[in-house]
């Protein structure tokens, strides 16, 4: 690709032209290729023969009667699947045939692993210099941890996440999605993009990307840091409340929640007005953010029976009247039937071949030129397996031949 000039068709993303070698499993390193498989890489994605990525079997539920994951379908469309039994000399020589014509190789096995089978970097960049290589794993690839099995429940306790989740003087609550893997998974696209860019800026020499789960919890803790960093105290749990700004929170209604967003000083005259209680905007206890962060809890008594008395779109109607950001607690259902939602295009449908039509939250990535696009339903096990392996010149005996000897 180097010193090429290309110029992407509207129908393809930006990614178009790059293959994508995923050897990964589960959810971290499906997310990310499914991210360069929505930009237009061609992501050839290796499973094991008869059983396939794990998530294959998380289920329920599942696609009605089709047996079909949606743990599994969730991440892996745009994606073609290549059955491949890795612990077989064989397989792991079809493996390196296939990283030979690959420009980005992704996998999470364990540290260590791919160095056993010769499928490391060192290993691999002899035949292929340009190869963008990223391993994935719990705490990387040095450090007295980096042998340790890492789970997101574990990312999320272990990297400060769950010491500030949850509410004040209750126990430790959970993000309810994955985030250690999805944050790792969106950390591990940005190097394998950031690889590509000095790729093709530099001498089309590839490299080794590493990435961690733990790493990246700790690289979000960002301000919650900061606020150790200079106070030299660790934050604690607050439920919905922000520790430096108020009121930045859920209150309860009458039927439900409504969240608030007093970010700036000219909002705070706003809000009160909407509560109906002007007055507040005089009172030195509440001047001023640092004031009301110092008085929050008097600030709380005051606005919490409020917005008791109202049902949620009241106090909404109210709230938006007067221009203060709020917002009710939607669900999924009332997400995707969001008119935000339908206007952006973030629910697709994709036709899969036995779960029928299928829905998915869409890509956030938009393009003026080369869109991120929904070209392929997340694939059945070793739906491409001949179909790629004819590609790469494999002869249809010898495919036959892989398939009886249990390598594909």
């Amino acid at each position: 690709m180097v010193g090429e000039a290309r110029e992407p068709s509207g129908e393809s993303g930006p990614l178009s032209g790059v293959t994508v070698l995923d050897a990964s499993r589960v959810l971290v390193g499906p997310f990310c290729t499914m991210q360069l498989g929505d930009l237009g890489a061609e992501v050839i994605k290796v499973e094991r023969p008869g059983v396939g990525d794990q998530t294959r079997g998380w289920h329920p539920p599942t696609y009605g009667d089709s047996g079909e994951s949606a743990y599994y379908v969730s991440v892996n469309r745009n994606k073609r699947s290549v059955t491949l039994n890795l612990a077989s000399e064989e397989g792991r020589e079809v493996f390196r045939d296939l990283a030979r014509e690959a420009d980005v190789l992704v996998h999470n096995f364990r540290v260590g692993k791919m160095a056993e089978w010769e499928l490391d970097y060192e290993h691999l960049r002899g035949e292929n210099p340009g190869i963008v290589y990223c391993a994935i794993s719990g705490y990387g690839e040095w450090g007295p941890a980096k042998d340790r099995p890492a789970y997101d429940v574990m990312m999320q306790a272990e990297g400060g996440l769950m010491s500030i989740t949850g509410e004040q003087g209750g126990p430790p609550v959970r993000v309810g999605v994955a985030l250690a893997d999805i944050g790792a998974g969106m950390y591990a696209t940005q190097a394998i993009l950031a690889a590509l860019f000095e790729r093709e800026l530099g001498d089309g020499t590839g490299q080794k990307v590493d990435v961690s789960l733990f790493d990246g919890q700790v690289a979000w803790m960002t301000y919650m840091a900061s606020y150790y960093f200079a106070t030299g105290e660790s934050p604690g749990r607050m439920g919905s409340k922000h520790p430096t700004i108020a009121p930045y929170q859920a209150y309860e209604t009458a039927d439900g929640y409504v969240v608030v967003a007093v970010s700036s000083e000219n909002i705070w005259p706003r809000f009160c007005a909407a509560l109906g209680r002007e007055d507040l905007a005089d009172d030195e206890r509440f001047a001023t953010n640092a004031d009301r962060v110092e008085n929050r809890d008097a600030l709380d008594r005051i606005v919490e029976p409020i917005l008791a008395d109202m049902d949620t779109a009241e106090a909404l109607d109210a709230l938006e009247d007067h221009g203060v950001p709020a917002s009710d607690v939607k669900d999924m259902e009332a997400v995707f039937s969001h008119p935000q939602v339908e206007a952006r295009g973030m629910l697709r449908t994709v036709d899969h071949p036995t779960a029928g039509e299928v829905r998915m939250p869409g890509s956030p990535m938009f393009f003026s030129r080369t869109p991120a696009t929904i070209r392929r339903h997340p694939p059945l096990l070793g739906e491409h397996t001949e179909a790629v392996l004819r590609e790469r010149g494999y002869a249809a005996e010898e495919i036959e031949r892989l398939r009886e000897d249990g390598v594909i």
